[in-house]
């Protein structure tokens, strides 16, 4: 894979204080959650959560936000979605959050990409960021290591691999930023 910044200086910010280091993440041994779940630090990353004890044992490890980027279709489907994750959430007293991304309606943008980096600023524990199958809660965190850590895109892309990157490129999130130039595959 070939990455190069063309005619852009890539400005750094320093995130929230819960983020400042970012350690490779370690996919944790469960089958709860679809495309399973890794941990980097305050984040986890993560499919959809496929039973209502999976959210349980995050918020006694000290989960206190969730970060959901499903689409209403996708919300919608209950063989997709087998919890109300919402009523869930608000039962256990967890800030819940949904950020869509994915497909024409809701496509990936630097939009999407802030937005997150505001949720992550504005928690006061862990966080849970999931998507369907991880692949693109796993893209929007490579952008945001990106964008707000300043980590180089090789060293980001590797710890997205780490989780489940899939083959989708991350340009939507960083659009305007970096120019990308694909060369071989992406993925486990």
């Amino acid at each position: 894979m070939k990455y190069h910044i063309a005619g852009f200086i890539l400005t750094i910010t320093i995130g929230s204080p819960l983020f400042a280091d970012v350690p490779m993440p370690q996919m944790l041994d469960t089958k709860e959650y679809r495309g399973g779940i890794a941990i980097s630090g305050n984040l986890y990353i993560a499919g959809q959560p496929l039973v209502e004890d999976a959210l349980r044992k995050l918020k006694a490890e000290g989960l206190t936000t969730v970060i959901n980027l499903r689409t209403d279709e996708e919300m919608n489907n209950h063989k997709s979605t087998p919890i109300d994750e919402k009523k869930i959430l608000e039962d256990l007293g967890l800030s819940y959050i949904r950020i869509p991304s994915g497909g024409e309606k809701n496509p990936y943008s630097p939009a999407t990409l802030a937005s997150f980096a505001n949720a992550l600023e504005q928690s006061k524990g862990k966080v849970l960021l999931h998507c369907n199958s991880a692949r693109r809660a796993t893209h929007l965190w490579v952008a945001y290591l990106v964008k707000y850590k300043g980590i180089p895109m090789d060293e980001a892309l590797a710890v997205g691999r780490a989780v489940n990157f899939g083959q989708q490129p991350i340009e939507g999130y960083l659009e305007g930023e970096i120019e990308f130039s694909y060369t071989g595959q992406s993925g486990n």
